[in-house]
């Protein structure tokens, strides 16, 4: 059993927490977008401030012909990443941290 395996497996964890939490906080944006909020309420404020930033970076690399369909593709593909990264750098820190902690026991 290894400390630094626990370690792998804690941050592999807590990277999943954080995209997770990320994931639902671009749900509740898109939530949002469809009804027509108070723009001073302060949970609108908050979901636009932490996602806006990342929206628009998303924004500069989608191709032209996804805006003229009228709906934006932005929080999908902001999700799809997400999905992408936690599988990709949770998984490996993960097997990474199995590995560390039962070396000695898996042959």
């Amino acid at each position: 059993m290894s400390f630094l395996g626990l370690i792998f497996i804690a941050l592999s964890k807590v990277i999943s927490l954080i995209v997770g939490i990320y994931t639902f906080l671009v749900a509740g944006a898109v939530i949002v977008s469809w009804v027509r909020p108070d723009p001073y309420n302060p949970i609108v404020n908050f979901l636009y401030q932490a996602t806006e930033p990342v929206f628009s970076r998303v924004r500069r690399f989608l191709p032209s012909f996804l805006y003229k369909t009228g709906i934006d593709w932005t929080p999908m593909v902001v999700i799809i990443v997400l999905i992408f990264l936690e599988t990709v750098i949770s998984g490996a820190l993960s097997d990474i941290g199995l590995k560390l902690r039962y070396r000695n026991v898996i042959p």
